[in-house]
């Protein structure tokens, strides 16, 4: 079975140039992301452009990803090569937005020294943990107690940290407007509730990018269901909610979250740490390659790599390795299992609501293509909404999912399972619809003639519901 579990990689100052964006891409990459708290604006802007020109001239469908920084307090920007922090290193912290140093570090913060003290431990960037020495003046001696590499405006946790949370910032607004105005694929926000989501005010995709909700804190776990209601997608983002969740309860909040995402027909994103010795080593770890194993078990759509491809010695590599750990996974999954919890789950309540219909068809195209062992499933929709509906069953049948809308056909990119189409038959009527989806479904050698095919789409005036399934054989 091919790859179906989608791959985003960060694009950083290793991965930038296009050669090395090609190699990735050609190695499996699905989405490309851009970090913004790690990327000037004008430079994350031109990469996006560059990453646009390249999948088109390859002919691939690459999803493009923003992550906006929001309020987190953040370092002062490092050296676009990075900086490798060794244990013991002796490291000055001040308040500030100037730049940070393997000496000294700013950080955005302007109670910094008056909610340290000695003994607090301060993460940073997710890995390096400085332990405070002395409090001094208007500055802080510590020493690094865990090591790792630092690059752009690593995120910072301190312990009694008393800034105010605000989800979108004055920066977030003038990147997301410039972003917009370029047809960005997908947005990611660190939010704890649906309400923050709706400050954006963006419209629904595909005419608007899909908002991809960064669930990092234990209060936007506590309010997961209002964030499901107004988010397109879910990342789990492991990193900075290991930072409030107890150790031992972390990866069991992941599993729960991403089955009531998937659930819910939301793609769903498990971040953080997953390839992190390959950010120098050209092989993982045992326990990574597991790592990834289970969250592909756990359900998950896709995984991400974050400073393994933006700052790593071998990005491809990285891409490849995971793409690899991940298809082997992808054949191992238990669909048939998978798709009863998800029926089960669907089919308790709204028995006459307009999800009910889209839950009544989608299941029943999952069952028979696992019965009948059907070559595939043809699924047609202009926002993309009837195919994630059917990816969430995870079915062994392949999902062509097809959109007269390009924005769709790339943002379908990071929905597991699906391979996503662009056809010139979104305006036609249902039969012809199929026989215009049935062609290019043919050339591309996903079906031939006389197979056995699913066809699940939308064709009543109802708004948001898949009420059609068909089978067919190929002519």
């Amino acid at each position: 079975m091919a790859r179906r579990t989608k791959i985003i990689a960060t694009i950083g100052p290793a991965s930038a140039d296009e050669e090395t964006l090609i190699a990735m891409m050609q190695a499996g990459m699905n989405v490309a992301r851009i970090a913004l708290a790690h990327t000037p604006l004008d430079e994350a802007l031109e990469r996006h452009q560059r990453i646009r020109d390249i999948a088109e001239r390859l002919g691939l469908n690459i999803g493009t990803m923003i992550d906006l920084p929001g309020s987190k307090t953040r370092t002062g920007r490092f050296p676009a090569e990075g900086v490798e922090f060794s244990v013991d290193d002796t490291v000055t912290l001040v308040p500030g937005t100037g730049e940070s140093t393997a000496e000294q570090i700013s950080i955005d913060y302007a109670h910094l020294v008056d909610d340290c003290h000695v003994g607090d431990e301060i993460m940073v960037g997710g890995s390096v943990v400085l332990a405070v020495q002395k409090v001094h003046g208007q500055s802080i001696t510590t020493k690094v107690i865990s090591s790792g590499p630092l690059s752009g405006r690593a995120g910072v946790h301190i312990p009694f940290g008393t800034t105010v949370y605000r989800p979108v910032t004055d920066f977030d607004r003038e990147a997301l407007d410039k972003f917009v105005e370029v047809g960005v694929d997908m947005v990611a926000i660190s939010v704890n509730s649906g309400r923050d989501l709706r400050e954006l005010a963006l419209e629904p995709h595909p005419r608007g990018p899909m908002i991809i909700a960064k669930i990092e804190t234990m209060a936007a776990v506590e309010n997961l269901s209002s964030i499901i209601e107004d988010a397109a997608g879910i990342m789990v983002e492991r990193g900075a909610l290991g930072l409030e969740a107890d150790l031992e309860d972390l990866p069991h909040i992941q599993k729960s979250v991403i089955r009531e995402c998937i659930a819910g027909g939301l793609p769903v994103i498990t971040a953080s740490q997953m390839l992190d010795s390959m950010a120098k080593a050209q092989a993982p770890t045992r326990a990574e390659a597991t790592d990834i194993a289970n969250a592909v078990f756990d359900g998950t759509s896709a995984v991400m790599l974050s400073a393994e491809t933006a700052i790593g010695e071998h990005p491809a590599l990285v891409v490849e390795t995971m793409a690899r750990i991940a298809e082997r996974s992808d054949d191992q999954f238990n669909h048939q299992a998978w798709a009863e919890r998800v029926a089960a789950i669907r089919m308790a309540g709204h028995e006459h609501s307009e999800a009910a219909i889209t839950d009544a068809m989608t299941i029943a195209a999952a069952r028979a293509a696992e019965e009948l062992s059907v070559r595939a499933l043809l699924c047609i929709s202009a926002s993309g909404f009837t195919v994630r509906s059917m990816a969430r069953f995870r079915p062994s049948a392949k999902i062509l999912g097809f959109s007269g809308q390009k924005a769709t056909v790339r943002q379908l990119a990071s929905s597991w399972g699906v391979t996503p189409i662009y056809f010139e038959g979104g305006s036609a009527d249902y039969e012809e619809r199929v026989r215009l989806a049935d062609n290019p479904a043919r050339r591309a050698g996903h079906v031939a003639t006389g197979d056995l095919i699913g066809v699940v789409a939308g064709i009543a005036s109802v708004a948001r519901a898949t009420d059609t399934f068909r089978m067919m054989r190929v002519p």
